[in-house]
């Protein structure tokens, strides 16, 4: 199982009218610091941390981790190396940073369109 019917199996449907599809198309504005012709990299409207980078990939789905299948781990890993490339551009690669996937609204995920958060340049301390 893999995209959309990924939606289905998290219980949430992908919906192309989400922030991240509207930013996709460019009807939102946003800040970004990468994209290519998979994802798109910028910086979250309300960070948790100095520097708090949203990097979604562009494909109408998946929402969340919910349901990822063998055949998704080209794009999905791809995802994390450039989140680290763009972590390093940022500068956090020596003090260290955090990528964080939420999964379900008991996760805290808000927009249903996967997407990885880059977090750094303050100690986050440990995760319980």
């Amino acid at each position: 199982m893999g995209g959309c019917e990924m939606a289905e199996a998290s219980g949430e449907r992908y919906d192309s009218n989400n922030v991240f599809a509207r930013i996709l198309r460019g009807e939102i504005p946003s800040d970004r610091v990468y994209e290519d012709g998979e994802c798109v990299a910028f910086r979250d409207i309300e960070p948790a941390a100095p520097t708090h980078i949203l990097l979604i990939p562009r494909r109408a789905g998946p929402v969340s981790t919910v349901g990822l299948a063998d055949e998704d781990a080209g794009w999905l890993g791809r995802l994390i190396v450039r989140a680290a490339r763009i972590a390093a551009e940022q500068g956090l690669a020596e003090r260290g940073y955090r990528l964080v996937l939420n999964t379900g609204r008991d996760a805290g995920q808000t927009v249903w369109h996967l997407h990885l958060h880059i977090l750094g340049g303050v100690e986050l301390g440990p995760f319980a």
